[in-house]
């Protein structure tokens, strides 16, 4: 089956899919399923899943969060409540793991993303290896190399932004059902293979721009 492990929705204040729209684009790329992953907040996962079940759609929806920690953020699925941000990498995973969430470790050695570097000796699930934002791919190769060695599972995401993106990376995974327990079982398992392709460069320097332009609003009008 093939999921992307790693869309943002509307919920993220740096993305504007709709969960029509992702659904919509998930259905014509092939997906089975992918994982909503909204910045310190379940709600988009939440509310998407719901989408999908009131149209009777045979997707499945995996709603997460990406938590930011301390040191990077991290990706948090199969969760129906929130953590708190900037706690540390350990702190965070350690409430992942009380409320039941599978663990992964995004676009490590991505620096501009808020990637958490290092991540050995982690109680992790597995290393998302391949990131089609990465503007370059050297980030996406060191976390392929760390990840092998360590022998952590290593999976996919979009990470998309835009709803055009969603499915442009994904990760095949050998599960018994299409359903949220089965899959997270498999990628727990590492029964995944990463796949997709880049971003195209146009796209990303527009995010990038359009980050920028955020950050400096918020740093003028005194937000954080």
């Amino acid at each position: 089956m093939k999921f992307d492990l790693h869309v943002h929705s509307s919920h993220s204040r740096d993305s504007n899919s709709s969960h029509e729209n992702i659904l919509e684009i998930a259905r014509k790329r092939g997906l089975d399923g992918f994982a909503i992953c909204d910045h310190d907040t379940v709600e988009g996962g939440l509310a998407c899943a719901k989408k999908a079940m009131d149209l009777g759609l045979e997707i499945t929806v995996i709603p997460g969060v990406e938590v930011s920690s301390s040191k990077g953020h991290i990706l948090v699925l199969g969760v129906t409540e929130n953590i708190e941000p900037l706690l540390t990498p350990e702190e965070t995973i350690r409430r992942a793991r009380k409320i039941g969430g599978t663990v992964i470790i995004p676009h490590p050695f991505k620096s501009s993303s808020h990637g958490i570097g290092s991540f050995e000796g982690l109680d992790i699930d597995a290393v998302e290896v391949f990131n089609s934002r990465c503007l370059f791919n050297g980030a996406n190769r060191k976390a392929l190399i760390e990840a092998k060695r360590l022998g952590i599972p290593g999976v996919a995401g979009s990470d998309s932004h835009i709803p055009e993106m969603v499915g442009q990376a994904y990760t095949e995974i050998d599960a018994s059902e299409n359903t949220v327990e089965a899959v997270l079982r498999a990628i727990r398992e590492g029964k995944v293979v990463p796949a997709g392709k880049s971003t195209p460069t146009p796209i990303i320097l527009e995010q990038m721009s359009g980050s920028v332009k955020r950050k400096l609003k918020r740093k003028l009008l005194g937000k954080s």
